[in-house]
This record gives C-alpha cells, sequence and structure tokens, in this order.
C-alpha cells in the first residue's frame, strides 16, 4: 500500500505546503537528506494554536498542534521528494513548546507529531527526538516542528 493510500484509509488529506514567513526556504535537500524548516500549527492558511501549553492551552491541545505540524511536515516533504513513498526513514524531529513556567510535559506533547508519523509512514516514521520548552514561537505559536528525512531517488 502507497502512502498515499495509507493516507486515505486513515481520511487525512495533505494541505499544501506553507510559504516560508521569512528569508528562509521550506525545505533544503543535501544528498538523501531532506531538512524540513520549522513548521507551525496552521490550517488553510491560518495559524490555529496560540499561547504556551500549560497556562493557556491544555497538553491535549498541544498533542493536537504538534499533529497539525507534522502533517505540514509531511506535505513538505512530499513535494520536495515528489512523493512520501521515497521516504526511507525520518531521522530526526525536533520539537518547541511554548510552555508555561512550571509545564514540563514537552515530550508528550511532541508525541502528537511522533505518533502521527508513526501511523502515516509505519517504521520508517520512527526517528530520534527532541522536545524543548521555551517562552515563545514565531508569532505566538503553541508548538513548532522540523524534520529531517532519508529519502531515495
Amino acid at each position: 500500500m502507497s502512502i498515499a493510500e495509507r493516507l486515505t484509509e486513515l481520511g487525512i488529506a495533505l494541505p499544501e505546503p506553507a510559504s516560508p514567513a521569512g528569508a528562509y526556504v521550506r525545505a533544503k535537500r543535501t544528498g538523501n537528506l531532506i531538512y524540513v524548516a520549522g513548521q507551525l500549527p496552521m490550517q488553510d492558511g491560518e495559524l490555529k494554536s496560540l499561547g504556551r501549553v500549560g497556562a493557556d492551552l491544555t497538553l491535549e491541545d498541544g498533542y493536537e498542534a504538534a499533529k497539525m505540524c507534522a502533517l505540514n511536515a509531511l506535505s513538505v516533504l512530499n513535494a520536495e521528494a515528489g512523493s512520501l513513498d521515497k521516504i526511507v526513514q525520518l531521522v530526526r524531529v525536533e520539537g518547541f513548546v511554548c510552555s508555561a513556567g512550571a509545564f514540563t510535559d514537552q515530550p508528550k506533547v511532541i508525541n502528537g507529531a511522533s505518533e502521527l508519523f508513526a501511523e502515516v509512514l509505519g517504521e520508517k516514521g520512527s526517528h530520534a527526538r527532541i522536545a524543548i520548552g521555551v517562552s515563545e514561537l514565531p508569532l505566538g505559536a503553541s508548538v513548532e516542528l522540523a524534520v529531517i528525512a532519508e529519502v531515495n531517488d
């Protein structure tokens, strides 16, 4: 089963890749690695999750925001590789969570992304990961996600 068929089976539609919000590109390929720039919880061109997890937002809200970021990262990978079927494996996921002062469950928030990747990509979606709490993110976003993937031609 192709990844596109898997997405259809899961009822997931890839969004159009977002345009960069600054002086950078949405992804950069070197050799067989694609580095996806930070993805925010955007949907239909609108930032859907603003604020600090643990204050303005619940852990569950952050988890859902991380899933949106992951879906946007998959969209970029699909566009850059030509197909998600060309993914050999995700190598690393870097998750940043805008966090309230005492909030320490950043890994649980970023699980939203990790679990979506596993659901869509299977074993190819397993990855090394970092989950970091920060005081602010661009545009007031609650979560930002960067991804490194190995692809084949």
